[in-house]
């Protein structure tokens, strides 16, 4: 069974929308390598159609270009790229698909196809989708130290919790923290009267 690993530049105020602005100063050879270490796993990308469009406006370009970029942009343009959308659309990037039907259904058959893993980038309303369907194997989060104050988070509100356990983390010099996480079971109940136990003892 294929995994699916959905990373994402994230505030350390949880906004995820347009990391364009603000992403940038923070980029740098560790960022570069972990973004390139998960594109190394995979052979897929699984795309929301607003993310799509904005790769697709932009990497076959740079590929074409020839520039620093170019072989990072021929990794984009070789993967199979499968758009999730309900609208009927047409592609022009090379090796494009749209995913056909439900998007639980159609991800689940999707993840039990032979290949390598499946790589997300952005699309947050999808990635969301999948964490609610218990779909979603890896949520990578780079973490910037900056408080965007502004736009969309990761989480919307909901009546319920969303458990996670952390599977790596590490610092880069930038400040930024690469924490890699999976869905975990329900905590539980517990009560202060649980938690006091391990507060301080005073002396004796």
């Amino acid at each position: 069974m294929r995994k699916i690993i959905a990373s994402l530049f994230i505030s350390l105020d949880g906004v995820v929308e347009a990391p364009d602005q603000w992403h940038f100063p923070y980029f740098n050879d560790e960022m570069g390598a972990a973004v390139d270490a998960t594109f190394g796993v995979t052979d897929t990308l699984l795309l929301g159609r607003k993310t799509y469009d904005s790769f697709a406006g932009a990497w076959p370009e740079r590929e074409a270009a020839g520039g620093e970029d170019a072989d990072f942009a021929k990794k984009l343009g070789d993967a199979r790229k499968i758009v999730v959308s309900r609208q009927e659309l047409s592609f022009t990037w090379r090796n494009t698909e749209q995913l056909k039907g439900e998007v639980a259904d159609a991800v689940t058959a999707l993840k039990a196809e032979p290949g390598k893993d499946i790589a997300m980038s952005g699309s947050v309303s999808i990635v969301r989708q999948l964490l609610a369907h218990g779909l979603l194997d890896e949520l990578h989060l780079l973490v910037h130290p900056i408080a965007v104050r502004k736009g969309m988070r990761l989480f919307d509100e909901g009546e319920t919790t969303m458990p996670l356990r952390l599977l790596s983390s590490k610092t880069f010099s930038t400040g930024v923290l690469h924490l890699v996480y999976a869905l975990a079971e329900a905590t539980g109940d517990a009560t202060y009267d649980d938690a006091k136990a391990h507060l301080p003892q005073g002396d004796a």
